[in-house]
Protein backbone atom coordinates (compact mmCIF):
# COMPACT_ATOMS: atom_id res chain seq x y z
CA UNK A 1 0.00 0.00 0.00
CA UNK A 2 1.02 3.59 -0.79
CA UNK A 3 2.24 5.90 2.34
CA UNK A 4 0.95 9.43 1.95
CA UNK A 5 2.06 11.13 4.58
CA UNK A 6 5.58 12.94 3.96
CA UNK A 7 7.45 13.24 7.18
CA UNK A 8 9.59 15.95 7.12
CA UNK A 9 11.98 13.97 9.21
CA UNK A 10 14.93 16.09 11.75
CA UNK A 11 14.55 19.58 10.56
CA UNK A 12 17.04 20.41 13.02
CA UNK A 13 19.87 18.84 10.33
CA UNK A 14 18.62 21.30 7.95
CA UNK A 15 21.36 23.99 7.31
CA UNK A 16 18.34 26.65 6.47
CA UNK A 17 17.29 25.64 10.72
CA UNK A 18 20.56 26.12 11.18
CA UNK A 19 21.33 29.47 9.78
CA UNK A 20 18.22 30.63 11.70
CA UNK A 21 19.28 29.33 14.93
CA UNK A 22 22.62 31.77 14.59
CA UNK A 23 20.24 34.39 13.40
CA UNK A 24 18.50 34.50 16.51
CA UNK A 25 20.99 34.03 19.17
CA UNK A 26 23.07 36.41 17.39
CA UNK A 27 20.01 38.69 17.20
CA UNK A 28 19.48 38.07 20.80
CA UNK A 29 22.83 39.16 21.44
CA UNK A 30 23.25 41.77 19.99
CA UNK A 31 19.91 43.79 21.36
CA UNK A 32 20.79 43.25 24.59
CA UNK A 33 24.39 45.05 23.62
CA UNK A 34 23.52 47.45 21.30
CA UNK A 35 19.98 49.04 22.02
CA UNK A 36 19.19 50.56 24.39
CA UNK A 37 16.78 49.44 27.26
CA UNK A 38 13.04 50.14 26.40
CA UNK A 39 13.59 50.46 22.43
CA UNK A 40 11.01 49.06 20.69
CA UNK A 41 13.16 47.91 17.95
CA UNK A 42 14.38 45.34 21.09
CA UNK A 43 10.20 43.54 20.53
CA UNK A 44 10.60 43.61 16.41
CA UNK A 45 14.04 42.38 15.77
CA UNK A 46 13.57 39.94 18.73
CA UNK A 47 10.14 38.96 17.19
CA UNK A 48 11.73 39.05 13.45
CA UNK A 49 14.56 36.57 14.66
CA UNK A 50 12.16 34.19 16.55
CA UNK A 51 9.87 33.76 13.64
CA UNK A 52 12.18 32.96 11.37
CA UNK A 53 13.37 30.52 13.29
CA UNK A 54 10.04 29.23 14.17
CA UNK A 55 8.08 29.36 11.23
CA UNK A 56 10.39 27.04 9.73
CA UNK A 57 10.33 24.45 12.40
CA UNK A 58 6.23 24.30 11.92
CA UNK A 59 6.21 24.90 8.14
CA UNK A 60 8.49 21.88 8.09
CA UNK A 61 5.54 19.98 10.37
CA UNK A 62 3.13 21.06 8.61
CA UNK A 63 4.22 20.41 5.51
CA UNK A 64 3.32 16.65 6.41
CA UNK A 65 0.10 17.10 5.82
CA UNK A 66 -0.16 20.47 3.86
CA UNK A 67 1.76 21.60 1.60
CA UNK A 68 0.00 25.08 1.17
CA UNK A 69 0.97 25.42 4.45
CA UNK A 70 4.56 24.23 4.60
CA UNK A 71 4.44 27.02 1.86
CA UNK A 72 2.76 29.65 3.77
CA UNK A 73 4.80 29.44 6.94
CA UNK A 74 8.21 29.23 4.89
CA UNK A 75 7.40 32.53 3.30
CA UNK A 76 6.24 33.91 6.84
CA UNK A 77 9.62 33.00 7.64
CA UNK A 78 11.58 34.80 4.95
CA UNK A 79 9.43 38.07 5.70
CA UNK A 80 10.52 37.56 9.30
CA UNK A 81 14.15 37.52 8.03
CA UNK A 82 13.72 40.06 5.85
CA UNK A 83 12.78 42.43 8.32
CA UNK A 84 15.41 41.52 10.27
CA UNK A 85 17.54 43.14 7.50
CA UNK A 86 16.16 45.91 7.47
CA UNK A 87 16.49 46.61 11.48
CA UNK A 88 20.12 45.69 10.81
CA UNK A 89 20.45 47.79 7.95
CA UNK A 90 18.31 50.77 9.69
CA UNK A 91 20.71 50.28 12.89
CA UNK A 92 23.76 51.29 10.66
CA UNK A 93 22.55 54.07 8.41
CA UNK A 94 20.89 56.18 11.39
CA UNK A 95 24.41 55.66 13.26
CA UNK A 96 25.93 56.67 10.06
CA UNK A 97 27.90 53.30 10.53
CA UNK A 98 29.83 51.86 7.39
CA UNK A 99 27.50 49.38 5.40
CA UNK A 100 29.85 46.67 3.83
CA UNK A 101 29.23 46.61 0.07
CA UNK A 102 28.54 43.08 -0.97
CA UNK A 103 32.01 43.19 -3.19
CA UNK A 104 33.51 44.60 0.26
CA UNK A 105 36.41 42.30 0.75
CA UNK A 106 35.14 42.05 4.66
CA UNK A 107 31.45 40.79 3.46
CA UNK A 108 33.61 38.30 1.00
CA UNK A 109 35.38 36.77 3.99
CA UNK A 110 32.26 36.72 6.16
CA UNK A 111 30.10 35.14 3.36
CA UNK A 112 32.37 32.30 3.42
CA UNK A 113 32.76 32.11 6.89
CA UNK A 114 28.71 31.70 7.30
CA UNK A 115 29.06 29.15 4.42
CA UNK A 116 31.28 26.84 6.23
CA UNK A 117 30.13 27.51 9.93
CA UNK A 118 26.49 26.67 11.32
CA UNK A 119 27.56 26.02 15.13
CA UNK A 120 25.35 29.14 16.89
CA UNK A 121 27.64 28.63 20.28
CA UNK A 122 30.87 29.70 18.28
CA UNK A 123 29.32 32.22 16.02
CA UNK A 124 27.85 33.97 18.72
CA UNK A 125 31.54 33.73 20.54
CA UNK A 126 33.19 35.35 17.68
CA UNK A 127 30.22 37.96 17.43
CA UNK A 128 31.19 39.17 20.97
CA UNK A 129 34.29 39.98 20.10
CA UNK A 130 33.43 42.27 17.27
CA UNK A 131 31.95 46.05 17.38
CA UNK A 132 28.09 46.31 16.79
CA UNK A 133 28.81 47.89 13.38
CA UNK A 134 30.84 44.64 12.33
CA UNK A 135 28.16 42.52 14.14
CA UNK A 136 25.53 44.23 12.06
CA UNK A 137 27.27 43.57 8.89
CA UNK A 138 27.91 40.08 9.85
CA UNK A 139 24.24 39.71 10.18
CA UNK A 140 22.81 41.51 7.02
CA UNK A 141 25.49 39.13 5.24
CA UNK A 142 23.91 35.69 7.34
CA UNK A 143 20.68 36.85 6.61
CA UNK A 144 21.03 37.26 2.65
CA UNK A 145 22.15 33.57 2.64
CA UNK A 146 19.24 32.32 4.93
CA UNK A 147 17.04 34.42 2.45
CA UNK A 148 18.35 32.69 -0.85
CA UNK A 149 18.27 29.19 1.32
CA UNK A 150 14.81 30.07 1.92
CA UNK A 151 13.61 30.75 -1.75
CA UNK A 152 15.58 27.49 -2.57
CA UNK A 153 13.21 25.35 -0.14
CA UNK A 154 10.14 27.32 -0.83
CA UNK A 155 11.33 26.38 -4.97
CA UNK A 156 11.58 22.69 -4.00
CA UNK A 157 8.48 22.72 -1.73
CA UNK A 158 6.84 23.75 -5.11
CA UNK A 159 8.23 21.35 -7.12
CA UNK A 160 7.56 18.49 -5.37
CA UNK A 161 3.61 19.49 -5.03
CA UNK A 162 3.40 20.03 -8.93
CA UNK A 163 5.26 16.75 -9.20
CA UNK A 164 3.38 14.38 -6.72
CA UNK A 165 0.50 16.60 -6.00
CA UNK A 166 -0.57 17.50 -2.49
CA UNK A 167 -2.17 15.01 0.70
CA UNK A 168 -5.70 14.87 -1.04
CA UNK A 169 -4.24 13.19 -4.32
CA UNK A 170 -2.07 10.47 -2.43
CA UNK A 171 -4.82 9.93 0.13
CA UNK A 172 -7.28 8.76 -2.89
CA UNK A 173 -4.25 7.12 -4.60
CA UNK A 174 -3.67 5.67 -1.19
CA UNK A 175 -7.10 4.29 -1.06
CA UNK A 176 -7.74 3.31 -4.49
CA UNK A 177 -4.49 1.31 -4.49
CA UNK A 178 -6.16 -0.82 -0.98
CA UNK A 179 -9.47 -1.24 -2.93
CA UNK A 180 -7.30 -2.64 -5.77
CA UNK A 181 -8.29 -0.42 -8.62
Amino acid sequence: MPAFLKLAGDYTNWNVYKKAVIISDVTEMFINRALPRGSRTIDQMRQAARSCKQNIVEGTGDGTVSAEMCIKLLGVARGSVRELLEDYGDFLRQRNLETWASDDPRTISTRQYCIKNDNPTDFVAKCRERTDATVANIMITQIRQIDAMLAKVLKKVEADFIASGGIKEAMTAARRSHRGY
